[in-house]
């Protein structure tokens, strides 16, 4: 397998994605149900699910993040795949005989087709699967911190964090929704315009909420105030792989993230924030945006730069 044949199998596949004007439209989500104890919900229990994350993927970053501040390691399994997908889908080459060790697959798209034989779409970090029946029973990385936050509750440690207080969780939820289009999915709108057009407007719009943001966090150590909730989360992993993949390999390239004074400093605070910095894998995320398009990087050189000691150094907040 070639990452030439993988760039070509991945372009193929995201070509429905993108619409008339040249704008990126991302795949809507397949396995939806959600956790919990109504009919219908999936049951909340321990030891029954495995969450299947890439360190390269923002979205399923965030669930790992979550688990890990809610203290949900021994309650949900965790596997790994490799950060550069292949032409037969995410792999999992980390492993001792590039095998999953819980489910026994070596490719995430054997268990989608496992689960239904119909599907056609991309099979998506994160993937939540039940290890009980063997299949796919969530992929919805938009609600997935939300499940473990308020479902999986009376597994949290006795000392976890409130990251989606009810009190908030309106205003949680519409910020929420401004990252997602803004920032998290904006930069995704801008690396994979198909026409100057869509670009620019990614462009312009992303850049324009960052600066907003800039704003909001002068006066504040997280974005409600001094408790870190589940949208500091989600704003975090795209804040984490700017200057390392977006600015360059995305051409999000007004301002570096170390050019925002606020944004760096808050970014640098949650980085040095047990559950946060830890699961962070710089060079994960390089090889993943680097080396996933052959036609941009034929020779397959991961970029030395930028500097990630710089996320160590005091932040001076709060």
């Amino acid at each position: 397998m070639s990452t030439a044949t993988a760039h070509n199998i991945a372009t193929s596949e995201e070509a429905h994605e993108i619409a008339s004007d040249g704008a990126f439209v991302r795949q809507q989500n397949r396995f939806t149900t959600p956790f919990g104890d109504n009919p219908g919900e999936l049951p909340v229990e321990s030891g029954r699910y495995r969450l299947l994350w890439a360190a390269i993927c923002p979205w399923a970053h965030r669930a790992v993040i979550v688990r890990k501040l809610l203290g949900l390691e021994d309650v949900i399994s965790l596997g790994t795949v490799h950060p550069v997908r292949t032409d037969r889908g995410w792999a999992f080459s980390k492993d001792k005989n590039e095998v999953d060790p819980v489910l026994g697959i070596h490719y995430l798209p054997e268990i989608y087709a496992k689960t239904d034989a119909n599907y056609r779409g991309r099979a998506t970090v994160p993937t939540v699967v039940d290890i009980k029946k063997g299949i796919v029973v969530n992929n919805d990385y938009f609600r997935l911190t939300n499940y473990f936050e308020t479902a999986f509750k009376k597994f949290h440690k006795a000392d976890a964090p409130d990251l989606y207080p009810q009190a908030l969780r309106a205003d949680i939820d519409a910020l929420n929704d401004v990252i997602f289009h803004d920032v998290n999915n904006g930069v995704y709108k801008a690396g994979f315009a198909h026409s100057q057009a869509a670009y620019e407007k990614a462009w312009d719009t992303l850049f324009n909420r960052l600066d907003i943001l800039e704003q909001r966090l002068a006066t504040q150590r997280y974005l409600f105030g001094d408790q870190i909730t589940d949208s500091d989360i989600r704003l975090y992993v795209t804040l984490a792989r700017f200057d390392v993949a977006y600015y360059s390999v995305f051409r999000a390239n007004r301002n570096r993230l170390i050019d925002f004074t606020h944004l760096w400093g808050y970014a640098r605070d949650l980085y040095q924030t047990p559950g946060f910095g830890d699961t962070t894998d710089f060079e994960a995320i390089k090889q993943g945006y680097q080396l996933g398009d052959f036609n941009t990087n034929p020779y397959q050189i991961v970029a030395k730069g930028p500097d990630v000691s710089l996320w160590q150094l005091p932040h001076n907040r709060g």
